[in-house]
């Protein structure tokens, strides 16, 4: 009885103080929340100032009104990310602002996928047209940052330094040893010989077919971004293809020679090089102001407040049925936003802004069904970002004008269904049987503790061949193709951008403020504003919805690093469900 109330003692001692710890931590994560939203005051840009742009931070498509999504756990305080609208925006900005001299890009690596370095790349290629400088400092440039840096009037490099310039890979990760080893089989139903996306459970490499499609998407890419530098920097293709091959970047003095960089010097000499730039006085502390505090800054605009709106919808990750979020595209929430912008008639026409590798095939009809709805009553322009692949082109097919990046992934028109039959592994592994009882021959479909009959297979195989056949109508109605030929170009192959126009299943290259002006001029709008879709929570309703997600999410980041990723996409597919139009995989391109 005593060691009873010991325990009990004791269990009842440790809830009390794990909860004084919970509240703590709750206390401790409100007032940074607070601090963040006190701090939003407007800031004032002194005269001769430098944006400094520092993208070393993951960010997404847009600025999240949540704080704790910005949340630096190892001391406490918010790194404020930007989105990648906002990151532009104040690029324009800062092109009108006449207090601003020029722009430092502070660059290390640029976290981020290819076409959202181009879209700010554009914008830095803009900005330049102002007759401001840009300079560009690094320790170290990742390919991605030297890329970046390469729009700049000067790039510097640390004395001991080094630039990764040698040529892009990517690299797929494959699970089948490890199904074999727990005995588990993967069952698979496509339609497309280049879908590849269930690879990496029945294969321990890729395919020839995926080789093919990943080696040509490679070169496109590599020879894109060669032939920018090139341009940018007066360096010969053939000569950049040279030092990537000798890995040249990788010595200070060399690169120097090679002309990839301007100056070596330390940030102090780059520091006096600026003083001289903008006649800052002597000794006068350098008037540097960080992009995420110029956002709290204001200029006036040049276009007059106008009425008439360009709604910007937001479909940004994986394709799902129901409600949706800033990381996950939701048929309910994005469907929704576009009938209400169809019936609003204040708004004139419609960007979907798509940046996503495709899901659910019936989430994905949802949304199309609201596109072919709206663009009979407004002009309906689409904008892709890093991804608008599978289910992604889907939604964006039926546009009436759809623009991406030269280095945005798409296509992979194409179907699959994956389901796992675990039956081995429960008997021999876990010494776990089952037993059935159903009222109708295909109750049990799907179940993992037996592997799929012959019927079953033919059944979904029928309804992948009927989805995939939905998929190339809808592409051919909408790009005004034949379906042979939306076939022949489909089969689950991912394109670029650039081949992308080539093969016709996007209109034009260009950037997201690109198809907002398409837009205006399907509209006939001389004078109009924008506005962004759906609306982010606020503060409140994120604390209620993430806060624990969140917490979790970087506790889980934080243990597995950069190793996060092949767990979260590992569970993604299998937790997935129903008939998938969704691409390969997020491949690791460096």
């Amino acid at each position: 009885m005593r060691d009873f109330f010991k325990y009990v003692f004791a269990s009842a001692i440790g809830f009390i103080l794990g909860s004084f710890l919970l509240f703590g931590l709750l206390m401790v994560l409100l007032t940074a929340a607070i601090t963040t939203l006190s701090s939003e005051s407007e800031v004032d840009v002194a005269d001769g100032s430098v944006l400094q742009l520092r993208l070393d931070q993951p960010f997404s498509e847009r600025t999240s009104k949540n704080p704790f999504r910005n949340l630096d756990f190892s001391n406490l305080g918010t790194t404020n990310t930007l989105g990648l609208t906002d990151i532009i925006k104040n690029i324009e900005k800062a092109k009108r602002d006449p207090h601003i001299k020029g722009i430092l890009l502070d660059l290390s690596t640029v976290p981020a996928g290819m076409a959202s370095m181009e879209a700010i790349r554009s914008s830095l290629n803009d900005f330049k047209k102002s007759g401001k400088f840009i300079y560009s400092y690094g320790e170290y440039y990742s390919q991605g940052a030297y890329y970046l840096a390469t729009v700049s009037n000067r790039i510097y490099l640390h004395p001991q330094g080094a630039i990764d310039f040698k040529g892009l890979h990517a690299e797929l990760m494959f699970f089948k040893g490890a199904l074999d080893k727990l005995e588990i089989e993967p069952q698979i139903i496509r339609h497309g010989k280049f879908k590849s996306a269930i690879e990496p459970f029945i294969l321990d490499k890729m395919s020839s077919e995926n080789r093919e499609q990943m080696q040509v998407m490679m070169d496109g890419l590599w020879n894109h971004l060669v032939q920018q530098i090139s341009t940018s920097r007066a360096i010969p293709v053939d000569s950049l293809h040279a030092m990537a091959n000798a890995f040249d970047g990788r010595n200070p003095e060399t690169a120097l020679t090679k002309k990839l960089v301007d100056r070596v010097a330390y940030y102090d000499e780059l520091l006096a090089d600026l003083q001289q730039a903008c006649n800052w006085k002597k000794d006068e502390k350098p008037k540097m102001i960080a992009v995420n505090k110029y956002d709290k800054s204001s200029v006036k605009s040049d276009r007059p407040f106008s009425n008439k709106k360009i709604a910007v919808i937001y479909a940004v990750g994986e394709i799902g049925e129901g409600e949706g979020s800033d990381e996950k595209i939701g048929s309910a929430t994005t469907a929704g936003e576009i009938r209400k912008a169809r019936l609003d008639t204040s708004i004139k026409a419609i960007v979907l802004r798509v940046n996503s590798p495709g899901g659910s095939a019936l989430a994905s009809d949802v949304i199309w069904r609201e596109i072919m709805l709206a663009k009979k009553a407004k002009p309906v322009v689409a904008s892709m970002g890093d991804y608008a692949a599978s289910g992604g082109y889907y939604i964006a097919c039926a546009a009436d004008s759809i623009v991406a990046e030269p280095t945005t992934i798409t296509g992979s028109i194409g179907v699959f269904g994956l389901l796992f039959n675990a039956q081995k592994m429960f008997n021999n592994k876990l010494g776990i049987t089952f037993d059935t009882v159903k009222t109708s021959h295909f109750a049990d479909i799907g179940s993992m503790s037996r592997p799929m009959r012959d019927d079953e297979r033919a059944m979904i195989q029928r309804e992948i061949e009927h989805v995939y056949d939905v998929f190339i109508s809808h592409v051919a109605d909408g790009r005004r193709m034949s379906k042979a030929n939306v076939d022949s170009i489909g089969q689950g192959r991912v394109w670029t951008g650039t081949d992308a126009v080539r093969l016709g299943l996007v209109d034009r290259i260009g950037t997201l403020q690109d198809a907002i002006e398409v837009a205006a001029k399907l509209a006939r709008l001389d004078n109009y504003r924008t506005i962004e879709l759906p609306r982010q929570k606020e503060l409140l309703e994120e604390l209620m919805q993430d806060l624990n997600v969140e917490a979790v999410t970087y506790f889980a980041k934080k243990e597995l690093g950069e190793n996060y990723r092949y767990y979260s996409e590992f569970k993604k597919l299998i937790n997935e469900q129903g008939i998938m139009a969704r691409m390969p995989y997020y491949a690791d391109i460096r």
